[in-house]
Order: C-alpha cells, then sequence, then structure tokens
C-alpha cells in the first residue's frame, strides 16, 4: 500500500495534536542526559579501548572494529559489510549506547558487557590473548599500574581490567537527538515530514520491535517472518542459525537481537550480514519480510527522514558522518 504525500502530511498533523506529555504514550524513551559511572575507572577504560596490545600480536585494539569517529562501527564507510578476522561473518554492532541492551552479540552470546569483553579477548580470530599475558604486560607500564592503584583498592587485575573496559563502554551515550528533543516536548524540533515518517513507524508496526531507550536492543525476532530473506553478500553453508546456535532450540533458528536504530544513518551497511547497503534498502527490505509491506518512495522516505532524527551527541558535540562520505548510506528512496 502507498499512502499520497498529502496523507503523509496528514499522518504529521495528527501526531502534533497528540497530549502535550509525549513521553507518556511513546514506545521510544530518551536517551539520559548522563549515565553514573566511575570518572576514574572510565578514563582507564577509555586508554584500554585503544590498547593495541590487549591482542596477542600487538595490531588490534577495541577502536579497530568500533572506531568512535564512524558510528561505533567499522562498517560504515565505505561499506565494510562483515566484521574483520577470516571466520567472523557478521556486521560489525555499534558501541555506542550498547549500556542499553540486554544481550550482546547477534545472536545474544554476550549475557554482559564482561562476558563480551572476556569473549573478545580469548577469541583466536580478534585478540587471540588471555588474561594472565595481558596483566603481566600491562603491569610493566606506569601508566596503568598507578593508575589502577589509584581506581581500584586490588591494584591492576583481570577483573579490573574488564571493569574499567566496561566503565567506559557504559558511558558511550548519544544523547539529546532531535527526536530526544521533540520526547521531551520541543515540537520544533522535527519538521513535518520527520513527524509524518514517525507516525508511519508507528502505524506500520515497526515500533512493536523498535522501541525502549535504545529503539531497539532488547528482544530478539526472527529475520523473515513474511518471507525469505535469501543468502546475504557472504552467505555460509547452511545459513546463519542466529540465536539458534546459542541456545539449541529450533525456534530460535534464524532469530537475532533486535538492534538499536540510535544514530542509524552511521552504521551501514545494515542487517547481522549487511546486506543493505543504505538506510532506504533497510527499509523496504523490514517492510517486505518483517512485515508484509511494499511501501512507496514517499513513504519510504518519511520514515528514513525520521530515522535521521535519532542521531545523538556523543560527549555534547552532535556526531556527523565522515567527510569522506557524502551522505550515501541514506540512498534515494526510489
Amino acid at each position: 500500500m502507498t499512502l499520497s504525500y498529502g496523507l503523509v502530511v496528514w499522518a504529521a498533523g495528527m501526531a502534533m495534536t497528540c497530549a502535550a506529555d509525549v513521553r507518556a504514550e511513546e514506545p521510544i524513551a530518551p536517551i539520559p542526559l548522563t549515565v553514573s559511572v566511575d570518572p576514574a575507572r572510565a578514563a582507564l577504560g577509555a586508554r584500554l579501548f585503544r590498547e593495541t596490545r590487549l591482542s596477542r600480536n600487538n595490531s588490534v585494539s577495541c577502536a579497530s572494529c568500533h572506531p568512535l569517529d564512524r558510528g561505533g562501527t567499522s562498517g560504515i564507510w565505505p561499506p565494510q559489510p562483515l566484521a574483520p578476522g577470516s571466520n567472523i561473518e557478521r556486521d560489525t554492532p555499534t558501541i555506542f549506547n550498547v549500556g542499553l541492551n540486554i544481550a550482546y552479540n547477534w545472536d545474544g552470546s554476550g549475557r554482559s558487557l564482561e562476558d563480551v569483553v572476556d569473549a573478545v579477548v580469548r577469541s583466536p580470530v580478534r585478540f587471540n590473548n588471555e588474561w594472565p599475558r595481558i596483566v603481566s604486560t600491562l603491569r610493566s607500564e606506569r601508566v596503568y599500574a598507578k593508575g589502577f592503584e589509584a581506581a581500584y583498592p586490588d591494584g591492576l587485575t583481570a577483573a579490573n581490567l574488564r571493569d574499567a573496559l566496561v566503565h567506559y563502554q557504559r558511558s558511550l551515550i548519544t544523547p539529546n537527538s532531535r527526536f530526544d528533543k521533540y520526547l521531551r516536548g520541543d515540537r520544533s524540533a522535527l519538521t513535518t515530514e520527520e513527524q509524518a515518517g514517525y507516525t508511519l513507524f508507528k502505524s506500520f508496526g515497526c515500533a512493536a520491535c523498535h522501541q525502549g531507550v535504545n529503539v531497539g536492543g532488547n528482544l530478539f525476532q526472527k529475520f523473515g517472518i513474511f518471507r525469505a530473506v535469501g543468502p546475504g553478500p557472504r552467505p555460509q553453508e547452511g545459513g546463519d542459525v542466529g540465536r539458534f546456535g546459542v541456545t539449541q532450540v529450533e525456534r530460535d533458528r534464524g532469530v537475532f537481537r533486535v538492534p538499536s536504530l540510535r544514530n542509524v544513518e552511521l552504521t551501514a551497511p545494515y542487517f547481522h550480514d549487511g546486506r543493505a547497503p543504505t538506510l532506504p534498502d533497510a527499509v523496504r527490505t523490514m517492510a517486505r519480510v518483517q512485515l508484509d509491506r511494499e511501501l512507496g518512495p514517499q513513504e519510504t522516505q518519511a520514515i528514513v527522514q525520521f530515522l535521521l532524527t535519532l542521531t545523538g551527541e556523543l560527549d555534547g558535540r552532535p556526531l556527523r558522518p565522515p567527510a569522506s562520505d557524502p551522505q550515501a548510506q541514506r540512498g534515494p528512496a526510489r
């Protein structure tokens, strides 16, 4: 079904007449302006996030796959659909707002951020290292030894290294997007078309999965409810089984963690296998395979315009696509 532009504008008009306190009735909540983390521990975590000596061959760090100037993911521009590593078959999730998720990795294999840090350190295709070796290496450097002595009663230990990294990751929130301002009562923060897109986003059912403070990240869903999705750009033998690989429960085959849509304009390509190079591609795919809808150009454009309002700020500075990216990840509505 395709709505005329007049109906899209009407939808925006209806949205503008809602109750004054929009937060009470909306499926999405604004990101808190601050989070509670220990600043000394977060500062150590920030240094560790860029520390290549966490990897056995001293070649990669957390920032290698989660560069903060590229949406917190290695798959922004130019498109890099799959994470580095010969056996890693999934797109790199963003590190931004990761503390607002309830599970981690596309298949939910990480039950906590501490679990994820452990898994990355030990993974043969990521850091390929062991904590005793890392502790021995970093204790020999004065800045780490002194820093951990000041921040932790027992100094530099494997548990405290994990804790510092988690403190930093939890600090990487991106509040104050234009949509957050709208939710807090500033109706001028969104244009008529952006409000129309949000109305469609809700009325079509997108908000059933993409809701909450992180606009996703808090449940699992099968990819391809109404239609088969087909192989991705780098098909795996037997297909990606998703959460089934973790639970071995048949109903979890092809099920993935619903990603956050926060800062989604910065995180192309899209989906667990990077199959959608642009936001319009992703919107049309989701409508078709998850909602059994074929969107027209105006509907697609309106929803994309809404999604662009979810880009927030990091440390008080608005996030922006890299200069080398001429907003190509947004793509044409068609």
